[in-house]
């Protein structure tokens, strides 16, 4: 087993240093070398992501960047949250040499919140096996329509459901009285999930 290189990407409305993107990191850095950044407008303080290029461009220099510090040798995982996620499918689609060997979805945007639009072209695109990690409550990952998506998918996929989760794959305080889990249950759930995940392609 080879420990991977995480490049670990936040999603649209919180930086890299907001509470729920260190506590992932912290969880991922049991199973290698996490490497975190921040888009550009997160940098200038907008509140607007940059349009797709930029953004895709950015992920590319951060990932170049992680490379040289962590050793070029080493597998990569792209993981995200969110719009992060979505940046890193793009990214390993758009680069036919890309070092990149597996992605790590945390809450997939299958759907725009802003138009409703269905953005599934980069996954039919991809090549690179996927993870996705989803709240069986997510608004903008209607699990139906991510099942139909990946079925026409060629990379392989898998999904690790958390239900009850929202978004952010946190579970309401009556889901998990109901349920007699807890935050921490399933936090360790996803974790899980994700190291079965990276062991089946020799890393972790």
């Amino acid at each position: 087993m080879t420990a991977p290189l995480i490049l670990f990407a936040h999603g649209a409305g919180a930086p890299s240093s907001s509470r729920w993107m260190q506590a992932w990191a912290r969880r991922l850095g049991a199973l290698g070398d996490v490497a975190t950044f921040d888009y550009p407008y997160m940098k200038a303080g907008r509140k607007t992501p940059d349009r797709l290029p930029a953004l895709i461009t950015a992920h590319a220099a951060a990932l170049d960047q992680a490379r040289a510090e962590h050793g070029l040798e080493r597998p990569v995982v792209l993981a995200g949250k969110s719009m992060g996620s979505r940046m890193g499918c793009h990214l390993a689609a758009g680069r036919p040499d890309s070092p990149v060997a597996a992605l790590v979805c945390f809450g997939y945007p299958l759907r725009s919140g802003a138009t409703g639009a269905l953005r599934d072209e980069v996954l039919r695109a991809l090549r690179t096996p996927v993870l996705f990690l989803q709240g069986s409550r997510d608004p903008l990952c209607p699990l139906d329509e991510l099942e139909r998506v990946r079925a026409a998918m060629s990379a392989p996929s898998e999904l690790f459901v958390v239900e009850g989760g929202d978004h952010s794959l946190e579970v309401g305080a009556r889901e998990l009285k109901a349920s007699g889990k807890t935050q921490g249950h399933w936090d360790e759930a996803v974790l899980a999930a994700i190291t079965r995940f990276l062991a089946a392609r020799g890393m972790a």
